[in-house]
């Protein structure tokens, strides 16, 4: 009887610690293929869109994306 339990919290706590090592992989592999937008790539698409940004607007961008972010 106590042997089924002792195997069955060990699987929980392989399942939870595999579980991690997985998503911690996965995420990490996300994150190298498509970064987060920096200050620079902003700049870039604003001209690329015809806008010629100042660095007010590219602030005020960034802060907007963060709190969007962060909701």
């Amino acid at each position: 009887m106590w042997i089924h339990i002792l195997g069955y919290t060990l699987a929980v706590v392989a399942g939870i610690a595999l579980g991690f090592f997985i998503a911690r992989k996965t995420m990490m592999s996300y994150l190298k293929k498509n970064p987060p937008i920096n200050e620079q790539m902003l700049r870039v698409m604003m001209m690329q869109m015809g806008q010629n940004p100042s660095q007010k607007k590219i602030n005020q961008m960034m802060k907007a994306m963060q709190k969007q972010q962060s909701k």
